[in-house]
């Protein structure tokens, strides 16, 4: 059943944190929505706003109110199936669904990491940079940071490729493994 947490905010959530209520909440109050905003079961806070919401308006249209996040969703399926055909209880199909299909905020993502961890071991790159690349990044560091460089370069299998650029105090990190690592702490 849902959850009533106010007239403008209906919440379908088993779980849910404070911060994604007060997100919705401010969500609630535009004069644009209509009725109330539903928080499906997965929602959480979202970057503008509230990841696994919905949002009914009026004289207005959101384009993409939650168009940055990763891989969240639910979708509903019609099934041929009435009523008449289902059992009383369809709470030993509800287990099993719930271990099959990973749901929630965070969940399954741990097995994703893993597998995405096991293909970068299993592919480590073993490139060393040229001379005439060499010559190359040093100019455009050089170009970019109006300081002429001494270039002593390493190669760390860790970094999956690109560079780490250490000028003084200032690190510019190019990496696919950092990029790897913001991706999946956003997951």
């Amino acid at each position: 059943m849902p959850t009533h947490i106010n007239d403008k905010l209906i919440s379908w959530a088993s779980e849910i944190d404070e911060q994604t209520v007060r997100q919705a909440q401010k969500t609630a109050r535009l004069p644009i929505v209509e009725g109330h905003v539903a928080l499906m079961p997965d929602a959480h806070v979202g970057m503008g706003a509230t990841i696994g919401s919905v949002i009914p308006t009026n004289g207005a249209v959101i384009p993409s109110a939650v168009g940055v996040d990763i891989g969240c969703g639910m979708i509903a399926a019609e099934l041929d199936v009435t009523e008449a055909q289902l059992p009383d209880s369809l709470e030993p199909l509800l287990g099993r669904i719930e271990r099959a299909i990973p749901a929630g905020v965070g969940r399954g993502h741990d097995a994703v990491a893993q597998n995405a961890d096991r293909w970068l071991a299993a592919h480590q790159p073993q490139t060393v940079l040229s001379e005439d690349q060499t010559q190359r990044l040093a100019a455009a560091l050089s170009n970019a940071t109006g300081k002429q460089l001494n270039m002593k370069v390493t190669v760390d299998p860790s970094v999956l490729g690109g560079v780490v650029a250490t000028i003084g105090d200032t690190v510019i990190d190019g990496t696919v493994r950092t990029r790897i690592d913001q991706l999946k702490s956003r997951l």
